[in-house]
């Protein structure tokens, strides 16, 4: 097999990787700015500088020369070269800045020539404390400067589009923007103005920058020259705790990063994963924490006197919900899951109610058509429409539920959202007494009998079926009322979270949601009803539901952990809109 020594260490190869990928696939390290994984290598920055060189080998017989201690003759390149666009060759060696003065100092170089221009803002910059130019400055690079001219500037806080600010001092034209919207977005609405030391990534004149993944480019933005309009200035990333989780605002089952402080969540970033999503989420989907912080249902309501509600106790509203049960037959009750909610939100409903006596379950599916692209957009606006299909709900169309609601007494809806998204009217639930569990205030909760807060994907785990047929898990990102991040094993703990106190000013009560998991919810709801279902955790849900509902064979949420989400067996893309 082929063979590459790099820093004296011999690695095995197949195919023809590039240098500066196989060195970051092996666990070591090389500076870099310019190159990203998903697209090609222009080898602008010249940071990722190393020594190769090759053996010499008799054209004749094949065989290496050897010198006068037996080891391969090298013969090295003239010049340093510049890995990400270096193609591993057999019996290259490689030396990087770990093992060789020369490299280490060309490095260095590099990143003072770079630095020439650029401002001393990183006290103020919204990319201080995870930004690559202020890390690999400290790691590699001077320790001061040298040039006491006067920097050249640029144009400041440009609104490039409806998302993406400008600051192009900062920009030290790595060009991975343009190319991301060339050869990722297909949109090629950035490119480089002017030339030499004046030069910056820019719209065409009279354009501007909407391309509908257009953060992507503040995501891969190695200094701060790109900001989020949206996020700019708002919270240091080191005040933010970072918690795995998935987009729910369309079908992709995008995964995302939340990053909280002081339990609202200030944005969300792209988290890689190669059967999905790779580096890259759509614009829309960063939108999602509005619905995590913003006009959320705190503590149950009910109407009195007609259409007023009121807010009341969790004991009222579990003994509300349980005789509005009693006073009527199973037959009379219609069951309406979401495929807004996860699997185990609608598995646990799906069996209190079947303990009860319910025989069928519907829910509506959330379709766009023609609003995908083939790319992250699906036509799908609704996370887990796959999983309550495997569970067992059954699509009903607009008209068929219109005539569900009509015959039924009592209606029992997990979707907060169906007035919203006109699938009903407020006139078609006056009749049946309205049940909604509910994340968000909505006109469909205002227009309920009783709403029960329920928790978002925010501050539970729990998983979801994409349109492809993968399931996928959430992790708990925000604390209830009723939760504890340092009581709970699934919620990761920020800076600010370790050391701070319910004295600090950083922590605010108000930011706590009265809600709760819905299986919690159907655990009292059964317990009153004298039903025999009992549900622990989300993890052990998962279980159950695996034993004993066939599509969901063998999940468990250590595998979804460990394989980044599991390809679920006779589920597929088709079935959606089907």
């Amino acid at each position: 097999m082929p063979e590459i020594f790099i820093d004296g260490e011999r690695y095995e190869f197949e195919g023809k990787p590039k240098l500066l990928q196989f060195i970051l696939d092996n666990g070591k390290e090389v500076p870099f700015f310019c190159y990203h994984p998903e697209m090609s290598a222009p080898a602008n920055c010249r940071q990722c500088y190393v020594k190769v060189g090759t053996p010499v080998q008799n054209r004749e017989n094949g065989e290496y020369e050897l010198d006068e201690d037996g080891k391969r003759v090298i013969r090295w390149f003239p010049k340093m070269q510049t890995s990400c666009s270096t193609e591993i060759t057999d019996g290259m060696v490689v030396l990087t800045q770990e093992t060789s003065e020369e490299v280490a100092r060309a490095q260095k170089d590099t990143m003072e020539l770079i630095l020439i221009n650029h401002p001393l803002d990183c006290p103020i910059c919204d990319q201080a404390g995870e930004c690559p130019l202020q890390i690999q400055t400290y790691k590699y690079g001077p320790e001061g400067s040298r040039f006491e001219v006067k920097k050249v500037h640029k144009p400041k806080r440009v609104e490039l589009g409806p998302r993406v600010t400008l600051d192009a001092e900062r920009c030290i034209n790595c060009t991975r923007c343009v190319r991301f919207t060339e050869e990722i977005s297909g949109t090629h609405q950035l490119t480089i103005s002017s030339r030499g030391d004046k030069n910056y990534p820019i719209t065409a004149p009279g354009m501007e920058f909407d391309d509908p993944y257009s953060v992507n480019t503040v995501d891969i933005c190695p200094v701060g020259a790109l900001t989020s309009t949206d996020f700019r200035f708002k919270a240091r990333v080191w005040e933010m705790n970072q918690t795995p989780s998935i987009d729910i605002t369309g079908g992709k089952g995008t995964n995302v990063d939340l990053w909280v402080r002081d339990n609202i969540v200030m944005r969300l970033t792209p988290r890689f994963n190669a059967e999905v999503n790779s580096h890259w989420m759509p614009d829309a989907a960063r939108d999602a924490y509005k619905l995590f912080n913003e006009n959320r249902v705190s503590r149950p309501t009910i109407k009195v006197d007609g259409d007023n509600q009121v807010k009341t106790s969790w004991n009222n509203a579990l003994e509300t919900f349980a005789e509005t049960l009693e006073g009527v037959k199973p037959k009379d009750v219609l069951v309406i899951g979401s495929a807004h909610a996860s699997v185990e939100e609608n598995y646990s409903l799906m069996k209190v109610f079947s303990t009860w006596g319910v025989n069928d379950y519907y829910f509506v599916p959330d379709v766009k058509e023609e609003f995908g692209d083939d790319f992250l957009l699906t036509d799908d606006q609704a996370p887990n429409t796959n999983g309550v299909k495997a569970l067992g709900f059954t699509a009903q169309s607009t008209d068929e539920i219109k005539a569900a609601i009509k015959s039924a007494k009592v209606v029992v809806l997990l979707d907060g959202t169906f007035i919203d998204r006109e699938v009903i009217s407020s006139k078609d639930i006056k009749k049946p007494y309205v049940i909604n569990l509910a994340t968000n205030q909505t006109e469909t909760s205002i227009a309920a009998d009783l709403v029960i807060p329920i928790t978002c994907i925010a501050e539970h785990a729990a998983s979801y079926v994409n349109v492809d047929g993968r399931i996928q898990r959430s992790f708990p990102a925000k604390e209830t009322k009723y939760t504890h991040r340092k009581l709970d094993l699934e919620m990761s703990e920020g800076r600010l979270d370790r050391h701070g106190t319910n004295f600090d000013n950083w922590v605010n009560e108000d930011n706590k949601i009265d809600c709760t998991p819905v299986w919690e919810f159907m655990n009292d709801l059964s317990k009153r009803l004298g039903l025999n279902s009992e549900f622990g955790i989300s993890r052990e849900i998962m279980d159950e539901i695996a034993s004993s509902v066939s599509a969901f064979d063998g999940v468990s949420y250590e595998r979804m952990d460990n394989e980044n989400g599991i390809q679920l067996t006779g589920i597929s893309k088709e079935e959606v809109s089907a």
